[in-house]
C-alpha cells in the first residue's frame, strides 16, 4: 500500500489534504456497534476497510455518535482527513462499492478541517419504533421491539412531556466511564404517536448520555402499560445513576439526524 493515498491515474505528487464528511445510513443487525472492536464487526471497521480500499491510504474515520450493536441509523455523520484527489461523487461511488450492503454513504462533502462530527453537532435525534400487536411480528423483527400488551399512548404522552427541558439524566444513563462528567443534557423533543400498531417515540436534544434513550423508552412503555403513571415516570429522575428502566432493546432505535449550525449536506 503506497504511502500517500492516490490511485496511478491521479499520479504521485503530494496532494493537499482535506477533510470529508460522510453521511451514512446503516442496519445494525449484523454489528457490534458503530465503534471499532477488536475482533468483532463495527459499522467503523468496515467503512475505514472502505475508505483504505478507495484511496489506497488507511485513515481513522470519527463519528458523531456512538451507536450500540443492533442499533440502525439514518442519519449518521462521520469524517476522516485524506489526500485523496477524488472528486466528491467519485469518493461517494467508490466507498459504496467497497461497504457492505448494510451500510450506504448517501452524501460526501467537503468540510473545513475544525469540522468534529461529534463536537460540532448541536443535537441528536433518535427514534424509537414498537410494534404493538398480540402476534409477533416477521417482517420487522429486527427492526421494532414487539411489546404484545396495549400501550396508552396518550399515558406515554403525557409523561414524556413531563421530562423535557435541562435535567439531570443520570437515572435514566447506564454509568459513565468519566465519573465526574456532566450528566445534565437539554430534552427538546420527546414525542409519542401511533399509526395502527406501530406507536413510534421521537427523541431531540443538545446529547444523549449512554443508553439514554433505551432506558427512557423502556420506563415509557411501563408507563404504557399502566404501571407507572406521569408524576411517577418524572420521578425517576431523581433516581440513582442507571437507576430507570428497564431499557427498551436496541433493535428498535434508530439514529435518525444530527444537526449542526451550518449543516455540511445543505438544507434538507
Amino acid at each position: 500500500m503506497r504511502a500517500v493515498g492516490l490511485s496511478p491515474a491521479f499520479g504521485h505528487a503530494r496532494r493537499m489534504t482535506r477533510r470529508i464528511a460522510l453521511l451514512l445510513e446503516y442496519d445494525g443487525t449484523l454489528f457490534a456497534g458503530s465503534q471499532l472492536q477488536t475482533n468483532a464487526r463495527t459499522v467503523q471497521g468496515v467503512l475505514e476497510a472502505a475508505v483504505e480500499k478507495a484511496t489506497e491510504v488507511s485513515s481513522r474515520v470519527a463519528f458523531a455518535g456512538r451507536t450500540d450493536a443492533g442499533v440502525h441509523a439514518e442519519g449518521q455523520v462521520a469524517a476522516f482527513v485524506t489526500e485523496s484527489a477524488h472528486d466528491i461523487e467519485t469518493m461517494r461511488r467508490a466507498l459504496n462499492a467497497w461497504l457492505p450492503e448494510d451500510v450506504a454513504v448517501l452524501a460526501v462533502t467537503d468540510v473545513d478541517a475544525a469540522f468534529d462530527p461529534r463536537r460540532s453537532a448541536v443535537r441528536r435525534r433518535y427514534r424509537y419504533v414498537i410494534d404493538n400487536r398480540q402476534v409477533r411480528p416477521a417482517l420487522v423483527r429486527q427492526r421494532a421491539w414487539h411489546v404484545a400488551p396495549a400501550l396508552d399512548e396518550g399515558a406515554m404522552a403525557k409523561a414524556a412531556a413531563s421530562v423535557l427541558g435541562s435535567r439531570d439524566f443520570a437515572a435514566f444513563a447506564s454509568r459513565l466511564e468519566d465519573e465526574g462528567a456532566s450528566t445534565v443534557r437539554r430534552l427538546e423533543r420527546f414525542e409519542v404517536a401511533r399509526d395502527g400498531s406501530i406507536v413510534t417515540y421521537v427523541l431531540e436534544a443538545n446529547a444523549f448520555l449512554p443508553h439514554q434513550v433505551r432506558r427512557m423508552v423502556g420506563a415509557l412503555v411501563e408507563v404504557g402499560k399502566g404501571k407507572l403513571d406521569a408524576a411517577g415516570y418524572e420521578g425517576l429522575l431523581r433516581g440513582a445513576a442507571a437507576s430507570a428502566g428497564p431499557a427498551a432493546p436496541p433493535h428498535g432505535l434508530y439514529l435518525e439526524r444530527v444537526f449542526y449550525e451550518r449543516d455540511p449536506f445543505g438544507p434538507t
